[in-house]
């Protein structure tokens, strides 16, 4: 139970733990069906698009998502700039994003 629960609701939990039932309240229910049961909508979209990519470029995508330029990216994972902008065209057309614009709002997505 909540701590903002109604009374009505503790009376029933009250009432199930009486029986020996469990009682979860219908916000803490929500909660843990969200945990276990498969992404869906947007997220779940963006997930599978992403679940395509090698982790190097799961790796990349995100280093994107945060708005690193080039130059930076290759710092942080010890490749050329040149290697992170082929790995960044090839983002583009795998995950079939127009600008790295459109890579941060998918990775965005499928972390929501």
């Amino acid at each position: 139970m909540l701590k903002h629960c109604t009374p009505a609701e503790l009376v029933t939990a009250v009432h199930a733990a009486h029986r020996g039932d469990a009682y979860l309240s219908p916000e803490v229910t929500r909660l843990v069906l969200g945990l276990v049961t498969p992404p869906s909508g947007r997220r779940g979209e963006a997930a599978a698009r992403l679940a395509a990519l090698s982790q190097r470029e799961a790796e990349i995508a995100a280093l994107v998502a945060e708005g690193l330029p080039n130059a930076e990216i290759g710092r942080r994972v010890h490749l050329s700039e040149t290697t992170i902008k082929t790995y960044v065209s090839r983002l583009l057309s795998t995950l079939d994003c127009a600008n790295r614009v459109e890579i941060a709002l998918l990775v965005r997505d499928a972390q929501d």
